[in-house]
C-alpha cells in the first residue's frame, strides 16, 4: 500500500501537488494521468526515493519513506522506467535477474530459488520462450515485457511505471495494461503507472489518480468519470470529454 500524508511536491519556487492525503492499495491497478508537465514522473520518481517531497510523508506497506534504507526500497518498490532499454550481449534471463539483486548475496550468486523466480516471472508476462534471446532482437513491446518480468522477480508489493505504453502500438498498449492488471488482482501488487492513454486508464484501471495543478484526485474509476474532474482537466476549446461514452472527441464547429 502507498498512503501519501499531507504531501507538497514542486521543484524550484513552482508547486506540483500540494496538500495530499490519500491511499492506493494492494491487488489495484491505478493509472496516473494528467497534462504534461504536471507531475506525474516526478511523483513516481517522489514514491521511489529518486526525488524529494516538499512537505509531508510517502507510507510504503506502513513504513516512512523516510527511514527506509536502499535496501529497504528494493524490497518493497520496483520502477519501470520509460526509457528504451536494449542489452545486446545479456540474455532476457539475466535481464530478469537482475531483479534478485537484493536478495543475492554480496557476489551476486543466486541459489536455485532465486533461479526458479526467475522463471515464473518470465511465464508471468509470457515470455518464457524468449528465456535465451537477447533484447537487441526484439520488439519494444517484447523488451517492455521484460522489464516488468524484472520487477516481478524483484518481488516487491508496489510497482511503479512510467509511461510503460509509450513507445507501443495499439494493440501492444492494451495487451500491456491487460498484463498489469492480471498481475495487480493475481499477485496483490499495488501497481501505479503514469499514461496519456485516457481510454485505456478508463478501461482497464480499477482507480485513477488524476493530478490537477495543485491537486491530486485519487478515485474508483467510475467514480472518477462521474466527478467531473476528466471533463474539467480535458475540455478545452477544441476538444471535450463525454462521460457516458467515455471517449474524448473533437467538438463541431
Amino acid at each position: 500500500m502507498i498512503r501519501f500524508d499531507n504531501i507538497r511536491l514542486g521543484y524550484g519556487s513552482r508547486t506540483l501537488i500540494e496538500n495530499l492525503s490519500a491511499e492506493l492499495h494492494r491487488g489495484q491497478l491505478t493509472a496516473l494521468v494528467g497534462r504534461n508537465g504536471t507531475g506525474k514522473s516526478t511523483l513516481l520518481r517522489a514514491i521511489a526515493q529518486l526525488g524529494e517531497t516538499l512537505r509531508g510523508d510517502i507510507m510504503l506497506d506502513g513504513r516512512s519513506l523516510q527511514t527506509l534504507s536502499p535496501s529497504d526500497m528494493a524490497s518493497l518498490v520496483a520502477f519501470v522506467t520509460t526509457d528504451k532499454v536494449r542489452i545486446a550481449n545479456l540474455r532476457c534471463r539475466d535481464v530478469v535477474a537482475l531483479g534478485r539483486a537484493p536478495y543475492t548475496n554480496w557476489i551476486g550468486r543466486m541459489q536455485q530459488q532465486d533461479k526458479d523466480i526467475v522463471e515464473q516471472s518470465l511465464a508471468a508476462v509470457g515470455m518464457a520462450d524468449y528465456a535465451d534471446k537477447t533484447m537487441d532482437r526484439m520488439s519494444d513491446g517484447e523488451c517492455q515485457r521484460i522489464m516488468i518480468a524484472r520487477a516481478l522477480a524483484q518481488q516487491t508489493p508496489i510497482i511503479l511505471l512510467d509511461e510503460p505504453t509509450a513507445f507501443l502500438d495499439m494493440p501492444n498498449r492494451y495487451e500491456l495494461c491487460t498484463l498489469l492488471r492480471r498481475l495487480a488482482h493475481e499477485e496483490q501488487k499495488c501497481i501505479l503507472f503514469s499514461t496519456h492513454e485516457l481510454d485505456i486508464a478508463l478501461s482497464l484501471c480499477d482507480a485513477i489518480a488524476l493530478i490537477a495543478p495543485p491537486e491530486l484526485h485519487i478515485l474508483p474509476t467510475d467514480e472518477m468519470v462521474r466527478s467531473g474532474h476528466i471533463e474539467r482537466l480535458f475540455t478545452t476549446g477544441i476538444v471535450e470529454f463525454d462521460p457516458q461514452t467515455r471517449t474524448v472527441s473533437v467538438k463541431e464547429r
